[in-house]
């Protein structure tokens, strides 16, 4: 739509011929307040605007009286709550998974003259009702005087304001924000939008895996998920309907329908959201750093599961391999030659057709999976299977699928739009809303993880038939939601079988976070793709995911999507990137193994050794993640929220507490790093440095990457070689501090017998 003079079409999507079939309902002064069951309940009247880009209430049309809720949780979130026209706050809901720390706390109200004040039981003011009408020094009566509005500021934390936008307007009739309001359409509440007052240094980050800068003031997105088809655009696998502020508040809008969220864009004054279904139900989350922020969050939506140790050695994958005996060579070479490796990924090539996902592998490529499993694992390689959430046209499966509506019925028939491959994966779509079409998913996975796999890839689950019925949900209720309940389902039954939790996934939405663990989608293999996955790394850890990783060195070729060569230097700092993340695993449309990149293969190799060296770090800092706020792969702005430079920086990161890392994201094998406050010790050379200043041009020779230690920090390490984690006995750890005399990190590296 071309931008207009009137925030009714450009943030509320209004059609700018005004065909009458929509109409405004802005929200007035309270008329009333009263605790509720420990709520707080505010009565709020909405009166309709004149049909016209300009915003008027029409006297002609009684108001209409709705309750807004307004409910604390532990002692630093508030839940406001509307619904219309019998929108009920959901009881449950599989967004949330409280803590039991965030249980209800009362709030009561004290009536004063001119304003309501809402506190907590320790006398706390939570919440501020003003009822003064505006001061009015009158001049001249060209322009009419201001309509009421609702005028409230929320103190999340009992300390720092939270105010809905309540004025951001140019004249009384053009409104660049409006504080709550909601959309009629063809005589039924349609979509909400409720809007908060931004800073005008104010910094916004989170709302997802979201590839751009850190700071997203200026910036309106759609809550959407969608194939993000690579890692450099506007649309992204997770969206996830949260934020971060470096006011110090987070906000959560509890839905699932399609919404819109302006960050001090259509105007610098406010915060916009936008939800597609006729209520809105927010939460607002207090804190005095971003870790505690982030940690009422996953309060709310549930923390990170710790996934196994064998998960944090290297994953070896390319899209595909097609034998059995293609993949044991790989595995030999790999162990022959003295790469550390925990895990094969079979991805599309392991079915009876290629590409056509039917859970059950080719008899000729793989005539005896259970003994070829049983041999890779005996080896020390757990295998990891690819597969969708849709029953394909051709599948074996099909038949049985839409007999019992394991699938959705489509209410028309239509082309497929979206497969990477083909029309195929998109038959049908398995409907989770639906137990008993869980249960049948669980049953064709079950057979696999009972073999010995250890993993299943829950790739897709983004995109949904919209043309379908489903059981439980419309499909405009359920399309962002998918990702949590096929994610679920594949995590749920792995821990069944194997007793191990943990997927393999590309989608997401606010729960996700539960199931780990996410990786960045399909990158260029280029400088811009690594470059585009770490901002959505950063992003996602500042949406609530703990865990999170990437293909090295990116997924698709550039220009030729199958066959453009990669690099050498490319791969060699994507292998560095990766082993300073999350998970490291190989991947991509072509060959991905070290030993194809001769000239850099040994560098290679000391890297993946270097991984098994930081085990024991590794693995204490996720241990971490699990009962806090933190992510693995951390902004620098969680350390440092009052240095205004951290919440700029997308290029550089903290790995776990003590390692800050700056990855090279060129061939030229130079970058600026910014070290801040405090005293860093480099890990490859032990040279000190003193922070809060810039390192111009600082060079790294292929074989290194700019990684520094916090001064002082006792780094654990297993300084004993490994060929993977089943010879990993973490009670062997031994602990380095990086301080003086700290020679750098490859004077720990264990001798491999010569390899």
């Amino acid at each position: 739509m071309k931008q207009t003079n009137y925030h009714l079409f450009d943030f509320l999507d209004f059609d700018p011929e005004l065909p009458g079939s929509e109409w405004l309902w802005r929200a007035g002064t309270p008329t009333d307040i009263e605790e509720v069951q420990g709520d707080v309940a505010l009565t709020v009247p909405f009166r309709r605007q004149r049909q016209s880009g300009e915003m008027c209430a029409d006297p002609s049309v009684p108001p209409k009286p709705y309750r807004l809720i307004i409910r604390q949780y532990g002692d630093k979130i508030l839940r406001l709550y509307v619904g219309f026209d019998g929108e009920e706050q959901p009881a449950a809901s599989e967004m949330l998974a409280l803590a039991p720390a965030l249980a209800p706390t009362p709030l009561h109200v004290e009536r004063g003259e001119g304003a309501w004040r809402i506190l907590d039981r320790q006398g706390r003011l939570k919440a501020l009702v003003n009822l003064t009408p505006p001061a009015v020094d009158w001049w001249s009566d060209l322009l009419p005087p201001p309509d009421e509005t609702l005028d409230l500021a929320l103190f999340p934390d009992g300390e720092r304001e939270v105010r809905l936008s309540a004025y951001d307007q140019f004249s009384p009739s053009r409104h660049d924000a409006l504080a709550l309001a909601y959309v009629e359409k063809s005589g039924s509440s349609h979509r909400a939008t409720l809007s908060l007052a931004a800073a005008p240094d104010e910094v916004f980050a989170g709302t997802g895996e979201r590839f751009a800068k850190i700071d997203l003031s200026g910036r309106t997105f759609q809550l959407k998920n969608q194939d993000g088809q690579g890692v450099n655009n506007r649309r992204t696998y997770k969206n996830i309907p949260f934020y971060l502020s470096s006011r110090m508040y987070g906000l959560f809008l509890h839905t699932s329908a399609y919404a819109k969220l302006s960050l001090a864009d259509h105007s610098t004054r406010s915060v916009q959201l936008l939800n597609e279904q006729p209520q809105l139900d927010v939460f607002l989350i207090g804190g005095g750093t971003p870790e505690e922020i982030l940690r009422g969050y996953r309060g709310l939506t549930g923390f990170p599961a710790m996934p196994p140790l064998w998960s944090f050695g290297t994953w070896m994958s390319r899209m595909t391999y097609f034998s059995a005996d293609e993949v044991r060579t790989v595995c030999r070479r790999l162990r022959s030659e003295g790469y550390p490796c925990d895990v094969i990924h079979l991805d599309t090539g392991w079915f009876k057709t290629d590409w056509l996902c039917e859970w059950k592998f080719n008899q000729e490529r793989f005539p005896d999976p259970q003994q070829f499993i049983r041999e890779l694992r005996e080896s020390g390689f757990r295998v990891s299977l690819w597969q969708l959430p849709y029953v394909a046209d051709k599948a074996e499966q099909l038949p049985e699928a839409q007999a019992n509506r394991y699938i959705a019925p489509l209410t028309k028939a239509r082309e497929a739009d979206g497969s990477n491959f083909s029309a195929l994966d998109y038959a049908g779509t398995i409907d989770f809303t639906y137990p008993k079409a869980v249960a049948w998913y669980k049953a064709l996975l079950r057979p696999l993880l009972g073999m010995g796999v250890a993993c299943i890839k829950a790739d897709f689950g983004e995109n949904i038939h919209m043309d379908a019925t489903y059981h439980g949900m419309k499909p405009e209720l359920l399309s962002n939601l998918y990702a949590l309940l096929y994610q679920k389902a594949a995590y749920e039954v792995t821990k069944e079988v194997t007793g191990e939790g943990i997927i393999w996934a590309r989608a997401g939405w606010a729960g996700c976070q539960r199931y780990p663990l996410h990786w960045g989608g399909d990158a260029a293999c280029s400088w811009d793709g690594m470059a585009g996955s770490l901002k959505g790394g950063l992003h996602l850890g500042l949406s609530g995911f703990g865990f999170w990783s990437h293909d090295v060195p990116g997924f698709h070729g550039v220009p030729s999507f199958m066959n453009a060569p990669i690099p050498d230097e490319l791969y060699v700092r994507w292998t560095q990137f990766g082993v300073f993340s999350s998970h490291l695993r190989y991947h991509g449309t072509s060959k991905r193994e070290p030993y194809e990149f001769p000239r850099v293969q040994e560098i290679v190799k000391r890297w993946w050794r270097l991984r098994y060296l930081l085990l024991p770090y590794i693995v204490a800092q996720s241990q971490k993640v699990t009962a806090s706020g933190y992510p693995l792969l951390r902004a620098l702005a969680m350390h440092h929220p009052a240095d205004k430079l951290c919440w700029h920086i997308d290029d550089q990161y903290y790995f776990g507490d003590d390692l800050l890392v700056a990855p090279v994201m060129s061939a030229e094998g130079a970058r600026d790093v910014y070290l801040p406050q405090g005293r860093w010790v480099n890990l490859f050379d032990g040279s000190i440095a003193e922070g809060e200043r810039w390192l111009r041009g600082h060079r790294s020779p292929l074989d290194e990457m700019p990684v520094w230690g916090r001064y002082g920090a006792a780094l654990p390490l297993y300084p004993h070689p490994v060929s993977c984690t089943d010879e990993v006995d973490l009670a062997k750890a031994t602990t380095v501090a990086l301080r003086e005399g700290f020679g750098g990190i490859w004077e720990h590296m264990p001798a491999y017998d010569g390899r």
